[in-house]
């Protein structure tokens, strides 16, 4: 993959710390276990809510029981030593790629802390299908102690997949050196925010989960897959774990519909897709808060959803 040097100031989320916690916040059951590897290239990472140990940088695993077809987890590369727990050891930021049961190859970021019983690894966070990786860094703020910085460049959300990617983007993210989680930082965060200064259209929101009235909630497989953009003539465009959307919104004050949802052909199994497509069908309001977050009122007070 061709790989040119891009620079872009990604759509991050605004919260009053600074930080959110991907998944619905730490969850230390989770984690990958304290007993590490003599090598991060051999190290137990958690892709997507599953554990996958590497063996000189490679995994195979099967899609389904007795299945023929294979997810392969390979190291990519884009390597960072850098100490993120404040030990005094250095230890590696870098990608992985997961393909198979599909055209896709998603790349991941992953840490593995150096510890005295050896490596450990972190969760996987999602940067997307078929990107074009550019640089790994430490950020230069000097208020933002132990941010990694990725940079890399993606398409336009209605380009086709063949298309070669050219829009820059960084994010930001911090490790949790706890429970292994990534966190997401604002890159420029300078407090609360104001409710009444925001808008739809000011930043491509992230879909964070859905409450329900009846004491349910969804969470997120793929939480950095889901993307709302609002664009100009009252058109929108999301992004999925699966195909992109689009169609038409009407905003007023409060009140918030989308209608002509249409959405792209291809077939991904366990796909969250048609959640999204359906909440998004049943939005009747939206409103903002003080921790920069997009609130959606779900029809006949059913529920609400969080973006970020």
């Amino acid at each position: 993959m061709q790989k040119i040097l891009f620079y872009g100031a990604a759509g991050i989320l605004l919260v009053s710390a600074g930080i959110v916690f991907l998944l619905g916040g730490f969850n230390k059951a989770s984690a990958p276990a304290p007993t590490g590897a003599a090598s991060y290239k051999d190290a137990t990472y958690l892709i997507d809510g599953k554990e996958v140990t590497l063996v000189n940088g490679t995994a195979e695993t099967e899609i389904a029981p007795g299945s023929a077809s294979k997810l392969v987890t390979t190291f990519f590369g884009n390597e960072l030593a850098t100490d993120l727990n404040g030990d005094g050891r250095p230890d590696e930021v870098f990608l992985l790629t997961q393909s198979g049961g599909g055209s896709g190859t998603f790349y991941y970021v992953v840490a593995a802390l150096n510890t005295d019983h050896g490596y450990v690894g972190s969760d996987g966070y999602l940067l997307g299908d078929r990107i074009a990786p550019q640089t790994t860094e430490v950020s230069q703020n000097p208020k933002q102690k132990g941010v990694i910085v990725v940079n890399y460049a993606d398409r336009a959300v209605d380009e086709p997949m063949t298309a070669q990617p050219s829009i820059g983007k960084s994010v930001y993210l911090k490790l949790d050196p706890v429970s292994m989680r990534w966190g997401i930082v604002e890159p420029n965060f300078a407090g609360e925010s104001d409710p009444a200064r925001m808008t739809l259209d000011m930043k491509t929101w992230q879909w964070v989960g859905a409450d329900y009235n009846d004491g349910s909630s969804l969470t997120l497989h793929k939480p950095a897959a889901f993307t709302l953009t609002f664009l100009p003539d009252n058109r929108f465009s999301a992004t999925t774990d699966c195909n992109a959307l689009s169609g038409a919104y009407t905003a007023s004050s409060s009140d918030l519909t989308f209608s002509n949802i249409a959405s792209t052909r291809m077939y991904c199994a366990d796909s969250q897709e048609t959640d999204f497509s359906t909440l998004l069908e049943h939005v009747s309001s939206y409103h903002f808060t003080g921790k920069g977050e997009l609130i959606f009122d779900l029809k006949a007070d059913s529920g609400s959803a969080v973006f970020k």
